[in-house]
């Protein structure tokens, strides 16, 4: 694995049947992104304040128990790099999303266009994220918007591995359905691994073409241990409070 770039990786996964999985349940897990020495390294780099631009407690704002920070730019080269490999391979499902359910497609072709759109729109402060829960902690609910500009489909990449590092705090996906009760995934997140979800909503056969089906996340409640992610969000925040 050591022999591959972080690019290579992510084009080489299976993205036919992630695109399957998306469509099915709104979240699909990658193959190992990160080595154990890329995981610890970007989980170490939490304690460097000076990496970031924002810390925030969840609990003093009841988004939950735990804590989070925002990265300030210039970002690691790993996180960039992430980002930077993700976003060709989700454009597609991306723009087919839109197209069933009606809407606009205002993503460009390359991230570096997209980003620029995002601070057109007022939204100029990095969104990428790292998220840091103990014993107790979870995560409330959720969806990351901060503006206008809104990509819909985002990662998270485990940094610690469950079972081991930590017991509990699978990642929660909740969608409203129409007509019917929500309906609950819970996904574990192997070390090094991703899983894409979608940011706000994904299309479901309706009657007559397509509708948008609201969905949230969150994590459970992490039982014993500790638990670091790196979150992987494509468009920036707005000027304002930070969201969970």
């Amino acid at each position: 694995m050591s022999s591959t770039t972080t690019a290579d990786r992510v084009s080489a996964d299976d993205w036919p049947r992630i695109a399957e999985e998306l469509d099915a349940y709104g979240c699909a897990p990658t193959q190992r992104l990160l080595t154990d020495a890329q995981c610890r390294s970007l989980a170490d780099t939490y304690d460097r304040a000076e990496r970031f631009r924002s810390t925030v407690d969840m609990a003093r704002y009841r988004f939950g128990s735990g804590q989070y920070r925002y990265f300030a730019e210039p970002l690691p080269g790993l996180v960039e790099e992430l980002r930077a490999a993700f976003y060709p391979l989700l454009l597609p499902v991306a723009r087919d999303w839109a197209a069933r359910l009606g809407r606009p497609a205002p993503w460009p072709d390359t991230l570096e266009e997209w980003l620029a759109h995002c601070r057109e729109a007022g939204q100029a402060k990095c969104a990428q994220i790292l998220l840091r829960y103990g014993p107790g902690d979870w995560n409330a609910l959720h969806r990351d918007l901060f503006g206008d500009a809104v990509f819909p489909l985002q990662v998270v990449v485990g940094l610690d591995a469950p079972g081991t590092d930590y017991t509990g705090g699978e990642f929660l996906l909740v969608e409203q359905r129409p007509r019917a009760q929500s309906r609950g995934t819970a996904t574990p997140v192997p070390q090094g691994h991703g899983l894409v979800f979608t940011t706000r909503d994904r299309p479901v056969a309706a009657r007559r073409g397509w509708s948008a089906a609201p969905v949230r996340h969150g994590v459970s409640a992490v039982r014993s241990g500790r638990r670091r992610t790196l979150g992987l969000v494509f468009h920036d925040a707005a000027q304002g409070p930070d969201q969970p």
